[in-house]
Order: structure tokens, then sequence, then C-alpha cells
């Protein structure tokens, strides 16, 4: 394969064939990488919620963003921003895990902020408030610690209380 040409899906749009690492980093056409998440699938809320965590739990944050984003996408549009700050999330948690300290903070920042609005609603069971809290306490830390990757994994913030 041409690796100076995009991949193209069967529609021509654009759509990369390599391999991935756990953090959702491109690797050398031929490597091993870790199963990529598919797009465009519609879940319920609590499927979305259950894959998420596990992709959390699994030090996958990148992937779970893309669940995330499955949802902000398709779902009814009172819950979009939820969703979409909760996709935020997951990227300022890979943005950390991957060295980049002012990157992640923001984007961890972002999403606490998006939330907000959610924080006594407890949408589908998740704790918004400590979510909100996490992110914070996260951002504030690997500012702190920069330069430094943390463990996304370890770091992963618990969706249901």
């Amino acid at each position: 394969m041409d690796e100076t040409r995009r991949d193209r899906d069967a529609e021509g749009r654009a759509h990369s064939a390599r391999p991935r690492d756990g953090l959702g980093r491109p690797l050398p056409y031929g490597a091993q990488g870790v199963e990529r998440q598919p797009e465009g699938v519609v879940r319920t809320p609590g499927e979305t919620v259950r894959e998420a965590q596990r992709l959390l739990d699994a030090g996958m944050p990148f992937h779970a963003h893309e669940v995330f984003e499955d949802a902000w996408k398709s779902g009814p549009d009172a819950e979009r921003e939820l969703w979409r700050g909760l996709a935020q999330l997951a990227v300022g948690l890979t943005h950390s895990a991957r060295g980049n300290a002012s990157g992640g903070a923001r984007l961890l920042r972002r999403g606490a902020a998006a939330v907000s609005a959610y924080r006594d609603a407890r949408p589908h069971g998740m704790g918004i408030g400590p979510l909100i809290t996490w992110a914070e306490e996260l951002a504030d830390r690997v500012e702190a610690e920069s330069p430094g990757a943390v463990d996304a994994a370890a770091e992963a913030p618990r969706l249901r209380p």
C-alpha cells in the first residue's frame, strides 16, 4: 500500500486503515494494533456508558471518546452537550496519557464545563459532579507535573459512582 496516499472507504471518504495503539496513535502499516471502535454505532445510553467505562478501565480513552462521539451524533438534541462533553473528557485523558499536558488539561476543563449543566440530573445514572471534580483535579495535576504522561487506566474516571 502506498503510504503517501490517504486511505479511502468505498464511498471515497478519507478513512485511515493504519493500526492504532491503545491511545489512538497511528502505528506503521502491518504493526499489531488494538481493535478499533466501529464508527456510527447507535447504542442505548446504558450501552454507551457501559462500553465507554470498559474502554476507560482498559486504558483506552481514545476509543471511549469514539463511543461517546457516536452517542453525541445519534442521540437526542437535549443530550448532545452531555455526550460531547464526555467525549472531550475522554480526549483530555488521552492527551494527558500521551504526555500532552497543556492539551490534556485544556480538554479536561472544556469537557467539565460542557457537562456542568447536567451536574444535578444524574443522566443515565452518571455522577456528573464527581466527573467534574475528577477532570479539574487531573487537569491541575497534569499541568503541575508536566512533562509526563499519566497512566490512562489508573486515572480512568468512574462514570457511575
